[in-house]
């Protein structure tokens, strides 16, 4: 394991007053530590998540001839366990950018989730859901979670403990071919991908579902917070004037609300670009990372909500001039989050608060601003920050750690 000490002078203007504001310079010692991966070569699609009590779970895809094998490993003390299977094939859709997922309610029960292909076109697969009881010792066989019966796209999948369930959103295009059309790509489609949601139990029954948008973005991941008031989902919409900008759409008192827009960057754009928001709450703070390029200005913006995503405050911008993209947010308590996002090639990490004042961002890698480099991940764990992304150049899955 490498240990890298980086010094960074954070300034943070303080309120001291109504009246009276003064600029106090803390000095912090941050430490990145390059751990020993338990992926293999080659590897790609890494997901990280964190359960109630804190313990840090990854998935990933690996290559083995023309088999490919989802795994997954848990973060102990620092060291990644020995991985296990959760299944394996080989008619997968398997994609940078729509990656497969696991989520656990620290109980022993987990879900997870691929795409598999089900037909011949490009863009004709379906969202698996699998399920285990035991610690993620053994999995049930898998289920489709859409039950449209459509060979057409199903996919940017999130998945949260809700309750005791789970809550799952996704994009589905079964409105996108008409009957006796599939088999058709993209430039066939007829109509629009949708958002659903429903929620599933740990052994894999549908307790309800709903569709929460008739027309969105075609592949810009979804994601799902839970606050006080209930669920929200983010996502990239879609207007018919081609403006793609991200809303939420919120679930309160038993019934999902109108999307309603997170904020209007008005970027107008004639194609998807494959860059989806994330989110992340406590209580009913909820932080929201995502990218824009309204006019070319490409942006990296994070906004805060206290209510639960009812109202937003301003957005605070927080890459450098040159962002791609790919973002991911923690949140470290009620006032404060973390915003990691790749500028050019390099994946970058930002601490802000939620009154605007910000740190200074630290590089957590080097990376690429190729396809094959995929969505960095970052989740937080104690007083550490873990990171998982694709070396396209080893062509596998590294991680790290930062301590706060």
């Amino acid at each position: 394991m490498r240990k890298v000490l980086i010094a960074i002078s954070i300034m943070m203007a303080l309120a001291c007053s109504n009246t009276k504001k003064e600029k106090v310079e803390n000095k912090v010692i941050t430490s990145i530590n390059y751990q020993t991966s338990p992926a293999q070569s080659p590897s790609g699609e890494p997901h990280l998540f964190a359960d109630k009590n804190g313990v840090v779970y990854m998935s990933w895809v690996e290559k083995q001839g023309e088999q490919s094998l989802f795994k997954f490993s848990r973060l102990v003390e620092g060291h990644w366990s020995e991985p296990r299977l959760i299944a394996s094939g080989n008619t997968w859709f398997v994609n940078w950018a729509d990656y497969p997922m696991i989520a656990t309610d620290g109980n022993g029960n987990f879900i997870s989730h691929l795409l598999d292909k089900s037909g011949d076109g490009t863009y004709e697969y379906d969202v698996k859901v699998f399920s285990s009881a035991d610690d993620g010792n053994h999995w049930e066989p898998p289920f489709i979670l859409h039950d449209d019966g459509k060979q057409a796209e199903h996919g940017f999948v999130a998945l949260i403990p809700y309750e005791d369930k789970i809550l799952v959103s996704w994009l589905d295009g079964r409105n996108t071919v008409m009957e006796g059309m599939e088999g058709m790509d993209h430039d066939g489609h007829h109509g629009a991908m949708s958002l659903r949601a429903a929620i599933i139990d740990y052994s894999g029954n549908k307790i309800n579902e709903w569709e929460l948008d008739n027309k969105t973005c075609d592949c810009c991941q979804t994601t799902a917070a839970i606050t006080d008031n209930g669920p929200v989902v983010i996502y990239r919409d879609r207007s018919d004037e081609e403006i793609r900008d991200m809303s939420i759409v919120r679930f309160v008192n038993g019934s999902w609300k109108k999307p309603q827009p997170v904020f209007q960057d008005n970027w107008k754009i004639s194609g998807c670009p494959v860059n989806g928001p994330r989110s992340a709450s406590i209580g009913n703070q909820l932080a929201v990372a995502w990218f824009s390029a309204p006019e070319g200005n490409a942006s990296v913006n994070v906004i805060f909500s206290s209510d639960g995503g009812a109202t937003f405050s301003k957005p605070i911008r927080v890459d450098e001039g040159k962002a791609i993209g790919r973002v991911d947010v923690t949140m470290l308590d009620n006032n404060s989050s973390v915003v990691s996002w790749m500028e050019g090639g390099d994946i970058k990490a930002l601490k802000i608060n939620h009154d605007g004042s910000k740190g200074i961002p630290v590089t957590i890698s080097a990376s690429s601003e190729a396809r094959s480099s995929g969505f960095p991940q970052m989740t937080k764990s104690g007083n550490e920050l873990i990171f998982a992304w694709t070396d396209d150049k080893e062509k596998i899955v590294k991680v790290a750690s930062l301590s706060l």
